[in-house]
């Protein structure tokens, strides 16, 4: 589920796998490995609408940096 800053949540096909497979990768967090988040979304059926590509940009930089703190923990 990502929270938007709005508090609007959305449900999301397959971001843990997606996520894992980044950080199995090495990928830094930047808006490279962002884009690639999103393409590897959009390949696993979830829309996200190109008026709100900035605000799931912002939201999901902030949820794999957070993966990834836990993931050093």
């Amino acid at each position: 589920m990502l929270k938007f800053p709005d508090q609007t949540q959305v449900r999301v096909n397959c971001l843990d796998e997606v996520l894992a497979e980044l950080y199995s990768e090495g990928r830094q967090p930047n808006n490279e490995t962002v884009e690639e988040i999103l393409d590897r979304l959009e390949k696993h059926n979830n829309y996200i609408p190109p008026s709100a590509r900035r605000e799931y940009k912002s939201v999901l930089l902030k949820v794999y940096k957070d993966y990834l703190a836990d993931r050093r923990k």
